[in-house]
């Protein structure tokens, strides 16, 4: 089946599977978002507790998927993964570890003996939160803005600043992204915690913290948009395959691919629709409406990232070292290997569906908190 398709055909097929893997991580990163409201929403060690374990269920998800998503653009996209992880070094370093941290914090934070306090790994879950949120939503906006690396006719990367990687915040477009994605993240977070936790004073607290940081992902991430629908994009030219620079380029792709521009309007009006039921109804349920438009609006993203001849990953540097699913992507034998591979994804989908709902069937209260025979 696989093999009839064109290698061009394999490319877009990856290429949408790459995107529904970036925009599932950006979802699950509601735990990452969690994390940081820690401190501010609970006033004692119990309150604190059961917010950890309520995230606690779903950490692995994200942890999983990141883990996913990188391995999925090593196999399909090994040119982007070589450029972006070997010159943009410290900010991959810095999110990777970020995300040990995390694993390690759950795992260590409510053992017996633990020399290092419990305080210790509430801080490092923190960390995992603020880093980790931030600096995917950084690198995920380089995809538009570009980054400063030149390749070679051997293929050869050469990453064009000394900073490796933290030049990418020297960029403004790049942090209004970042700090999108941050707040989402806490947006998501409270949405969640709405959801699954049975505590009457928390979820006073936890509602009022919801416009706080509903507000903020607005701004920036209008900013981030409006901002990305003027600028200048980089195009490839269809027949010689050149990169140029293309007025209102990001604009163009969404008029060009109508069902993206549906996919992502939809994903905007879900966002804001769960975000409102939860401030004006009262409802529990804002996490449902939230969470699918965070995966459709992020979906979009990264198919005008990719599609309609644009350059997924640009170089600020050279343009015509910018990286297009055409010039990166692995052999047509190893794309359709592997495009037999993905058929397997429904039914690992369908399994998380089930585990979620398993673990999530009721909410969290302290009483059950202390039947658990295993605490974070």
């Amino acid at each position: 089946m696989f093999e009839t398709l064109s290698h061009l055909a394999l490319q877009q097929y990856w290429w949408i599977i790459i995107s529904v893997l970036g925009a599932a991580l950006v979802l699950l990163m509601f735990v990452q978002g969690g994390q940081t409201l820690f401190f501010t929403l609970s006033k004692t060690p119990e309150e604190r507790t059961l917010l950890i374990n309520v995230l606690g269920r779903k950490w692995e998800f994200t942890f999983t998927t990141l883990v996913t998503f990188g391995g999925a653009f090593f196999a399909s996209f090994p040119l982007f993964y070589s450029t972006s992880f070997s010159g943009a070094y410290w900010a991959w370093m810095i999110l990777l570890f970020a995300f040990i941290i995390q694993a390690v914090s759950y795992e260590y934070r409510s053992w017996p003996g633990n020399f290092l306090g419990g305080r210790t790994y509430e801080v490092f879950l923190f960390i995992n939160g603020l880093i980790g949120t931030f600096l995917v939503g950084v690198v995920v906006a380089t995809f538009f803005t570009g980054s400063p690396f030149f390749i070679n006719d051997m293929n050869e990367s050469f990453w064009q600043s000394p900073l490796r990687g933290i030049e990418l915040l020297f960029n403004v477009h790049n942090l209004t992204l970042g700090l999108a994605v941050f707040f989402l993240a806490r947006t998501l977070g409270v949405l969640y915690f709405l959801n699954n936790v049975d505590h009457a004073i928390l979820e006073a607290r936890i509602r009022k913290s919801l416009l706080y940081n509903a507000l903020p992902f607005l701004v920036f991430f209008l900013t981030f948009i409006i901002w990305l629908m003027f600028r200048d994009g980089y195009a490839i030219h269809p027949e010689s395959g050149v990169i140029f620079m293309q007025e209102f380029k990001y604009f163009i792709n969404f008029m060009e691919m109508p069902v993206v521009l549906m996919l992502f309007l939809i994903g905007v009006v879900l966002v804001l629709y769960g975000i409102g039921i939860s401030l004006l109804k009262k409802s529990s349920k804002g996490i449902w409406f939230s969470g699918a438009g965070t995966f459709l609006t992020v979906f979009s993203l990264f198919l005008i990232a990719g599609f309609n001849n644009t350059a997924f990953y640009p170089s600020s540097h050279d343009l015509q070292s910018s990286i297009t699913i055409m010039n990166s992507s692995s052999s047509h034998f190893t794309l359709t290997v592997m495009s037999y591979v993905s058929l397997m994804v429904p039914f690992v989908v369908a399994y998380i569906w089930y585990t979620w709902r398993a673990i999530t069937r009721h909410k969290m209260s302290k009483e059950e908190l202390k039947s658990e025979n295993h605490i974070y």
